[in-house]
């Protein structure tokens, strides 16, 4: 019986997780994209689509996540959990709520560090998330269902799509800058050690549990 209220415990935690990834990395992607410097990779075909057809950002992340998810569906459903609908859903929603929060200065020079944070507080976002374990994102869920049905390695698969994404952004009236450069640069190493840190305390937490639950058997 503990043991399944572990489990319960685990996973709503690790939902809990989803939750607050979702709209720390919406917060940051937002601070970045607004600053004036370009849009992530993904981020400028939300922007083409956005200024094409007149709809919010949000509103054109959520559009894209679900031609992406409609095709992992029927192409690689295993690349699809709950964690990839919820976080798309959480995660879309902030990005509109956050789009007017923000203040910028006059001067470029601080717009460009605050993009940059934007960056880092979007990637934190993302480790946080990722590390649930409870599905990909779309994007994600699309880069893998891709290179594993073909046998590609990850990183050539994502370097064509974040390509694609980009050239068929800046077609549509999106913007690329330096936040498309640093967004490649900066934010998988930041992702992989908040991932990594967080599995950690999962794990150690989940064994502390463990640990008891074999010490009141004894």
């Amino acid at each position: 019986m503990k043991l399944l209220h572990q489990k319960s415990g685990m996973i709503v935690f690790k939902i809990l997780m989803i939750l607050m990834g979702s709209v720390i990395s919406a917060y940051g992607i937002t601070l970045a994209l607004y600053a004036g410097f370009g849009g992530a990779t993904l981020a400028v075909l939300w922007q083409g689509v956005s200024h094409t057809f007149g709809i919010s950002i949000g509103l054109a992340s959520f559009l894209v996540a679900l031609v992406m998810i409609a095709f992992v569906l029927f192409y690689d459903i295993r690349q699809i959990h709950v964690g990839t609908v919820l976080y798309q859903v959480v995660y879309s929603a902030f990005v509109d709520l956050f789009a007017d929060s923000h203040r910028y200065s006059a001067h470029p020079a601080v717009n460009f560090c605050i993009m940059l944070a934007g960056i880092a507080v979007f990637a934190v976002g993302t480790g946080v998330y990722a590390s649930a374990d409870l599905g990909r994102g779309s994007y994600e869920a699309l880069t893998f269902a891709l290179a594993e049905k073909n046998h590609r390695q990850v990183k050539f698969v994502r370097m064509a799509l974040d390509a694609a994404m980009v050239i068929a952004g800046v077609c549509l009236g999106g913007k690329f800058g330096f936040c498309t450069v640093a967004t490649v640069l900066l934010s998988g190493p930041i992702i992989q050690r908040t991932a990594g840190t967080m599995k950690k305390l999962l794990r150690r937490w989940a064994g502390t549990e463990n640990g008891e639950e074999r010490q009141e058997k004894i």
